[in-house]
C-alpha cells in the first residue's frame, strides 16, 4: 500500500484539479480545497470541482498509514469504494461514490465521493435545538438502516475477512500486546469475553463495525449517510447493535443508550421493523462489552502513535487520552449486579 503526503494544500489542489476533471463531467477546476482532521483515521479533504453548471461538493479519502496495525483491520480503499456502490443500491443512505484515485494521481489508494450537508459532530447532534424535531427518530432509524446493511447480497460483497465473537476477540487482545499496551482492566475484559463468547451465527452477514453516532451524516430529516466504512468485515449483525450503544457514543446523555439518541427498545424495533425477527439483547449485550474493550485498544494504539511521533496530529493524542474512559466502562459493564 503506498501513500503520498502533499507538501500543502496549493499542492493537493494541484492534484485534485486532475481527480475531479476524470470523475466529474464538465469539472474544469478545483476551489475550496481544505483537509478535515477532525478525528479521521484515514486522510479526508474537501474541495468543490467547478463546472459549467456550477459547484460539485465533493471529498477525496485517501489510506492513512499511521499504524500498521490499524490497516491491518481495513477492508482497503477499494472494497469501501464497492461497499459505497453496494450499500446505496441496497437502500442505506451514502455519499454517491464519483470515481477511486489511480496510482498517477500521487494521492495514494482511495475514492471521490460527494459531500453530504448535515452534521457529524455527536454533541451537536444530541444538543443543537436544530436537531430537536428529529432527534427522537434517530434510534428507530438507525436500527432500520443496519438492518438494511445487514440484509446486502453476500455474493455481491468484495473480498472481505469473516471474524465471529471470539475471533474478534483474540484480534484485538493480539493487536494490544504487539502494540505493548499494558491495562490489567484490558486482561480481565479479555478473559469475560472468551469465556461468554457466543457462538458463530450460520451465516455471516456485512458488518460496518463502526456505525455510530460520529460517524454519521445527519440533518434536520434524519441519516443522510453512513460514514467510514474502512473496518467492515462480515460476522455476526449484533457486533453492530452492541457498538451503537456504548457509552462512549452517548456524549453525557449516558441514559440514552442508543448512541445517546435514544432508547435500545426503539434501536431494536427499528432494526425488527425491517428483519421481522426479535433482536437477541443478551448477543448485543456481548458485543457492547467488546466495543469497548476494542475501542479502548484503538485508543491507546493512537496514543502511542502520537507520543512515538510517528503520528504528531493532535486528533490522536486527543483520542489517546481516551483509553481511560473505556476502562471505567469495562468496569461498570462487568460489574456483578446484585
Amino acid at each position: 500500500m503506498s501513500q503520498a503526503a502533499p507538501a500543502s494544500s496549493a499542492d493537493m489542489a494541484t492534484r485534485l484539479r486532475a481527480v475531479a476533471r476524470r470523475c466529474i463531467e464538465g469539472a474544469e477546476d478545483v476551489t475550496g480545497v481544505c483537509e478535515i482532521t477532525s478525528g479521521a483515521s484515514q486522510s479526508l479533504w474537501a474541495f468543490d470541482a467547478i463546472t459549467p453548471q456550477g459547484a460539485v461538493p465533493l471529498i477525496v479519502r485517501s489510506a492513512r498509514l499511521w499504524s500498521e496495525q490499524a490497516q491491518a483491520g481495513s477492508a482497503g480503499m477499494a472494497a469501501e469504494a464497492a461497499l459505497l456502490r453496494l450499500a446505496a443500491a441496497g437502500g442505506v443512505p451514502v455519499p454517491a461514490l464519483h470515481g477511486e484515485l489511480r496510482p498517477e494521481d500521487g494521492l495514494g489508494e482511495g475514492y471521490v465521493m460527494e459531500r453530504l450537508e448535515g452534521e457529524t459532530r455527536g454533541p451537536r447532534i444530541l444538543r443543537d435545538a436544530a436537531f430537536n424535531a428529529v432527534r427522537p427518530k434517530l434510534a428507530e432509524q438507525c436500527g432500520a438502516i443496519m438492518a438494511r446493511i445487514h440484509a446486502l447480497p453476500r455474493a455481491e460483497l468484495p473480498p472481505l475477512r469473516t471474524a465471529f465473537a471470539r475471533d474478534e476477540a483474540l484480534n484485538w487482545a493480539q493487536r494490544l500486546g504487539t502494540g505493548g499496551g499494558k491495562r490489567p482492566v484490558l486482561a480481565w475484559a479479555l478473559r469475560w469475553l472468551l469465556a461468554h463468547a457466543p457462538e458463530p451465527q450460520t451465516h455471516a452477514t456485512l458488518v460496518h463495525a463502526d456505525f455510530r453516532n460520529g460517524n454519521l451524516m445527519i440533518d434536520s430529516e434524519g441519516v443522510r449517510g453512513v460514514l467510514d466504512w474502512e473496518l467492515a468485515h462480515l460476522g455476526d449483525p449484533m457486533e453492530d447493535l452492541g457498538y451503537f450503544c456504548m457509552n462512549a457514543w452517548r456524549y453525557g446523555q449516558i441514559d440514552q443508550h442508543a448512541g445517546g439518541l435514544g432508547s435500545r427498545e426503539a434501536l431494536f424495533a427499528g432494526y425488527s421493523s425491517v428483519t421481522g425477527v426479535p433482536v437477541d439483547a443478551a448477543r448485543v449485550h456481548w458485543w457492547e462489552v467488546f466495543g469497548a474493550f476494542k475501542w479502548c485498544i484503538s485508543c491507546d494504539s493512537m496514543g502511542q502513535a502520537f507520543s512515538s511521533g510517528l503520528d504528531p496530529a493532535l486528533e490522536r493524542a486527543a483520542v489517546g487520552r481516551r483509553a481511560s474512559e473505556s476502562e471505567l466502562e469495562l468496569l461498570h459493564l462487568l460489574a456483578p449486579r446484585p
